[in-house]
């Protein structure tokens, strides 16, 4: 089995803080970004850009191949428990988000 590679919280928040994401959401994406690197098997692939061009601000994150069903879950559990987590980051901070799962 390869070496798992974890990183901290606190260096993903690093990470987006001079980020596009408001001050608002960067609790939320750094969140997002952490929660979702645990889960899949290539973490360096995953991205998570924000479009904020609607009503309500919208991450989308893409993973590498293969990956997508781990990020989803059966029936979509997973990807709902990750989407309130995030929701829940987001409104610490006084924000609001929408979490969006892309191929």
């Amino acid at each position: 089995m390869g070496a798992v590679h974890r990183r901290s919280i606190v260096t993903d928040v690093a990470d987006v803080a001079d980020d596009t994401a408001g001050p608002d959401l960067v609790t939320a994406k750094a969140v997002l970004i952490y929660v979702v690197k645990q889960l899949v098997e290539q973490p360096d692939a995953v991205e998570v850009e924000l479009d904020d061009r609607g009503r309500r601000p919208v991450l989308n994150v893409h993973v590498g191949d293969g990956d997508m069903g781990r990020v989803i879950g059966k029936r979509g559990r997973v990807a709902q428990s990750i989407r309130t987590v995030v929701r829940a980051a987001a409104a610490r901070d006084g924000g609001d988000v929408e979490v969006e799962f892309l191929d």
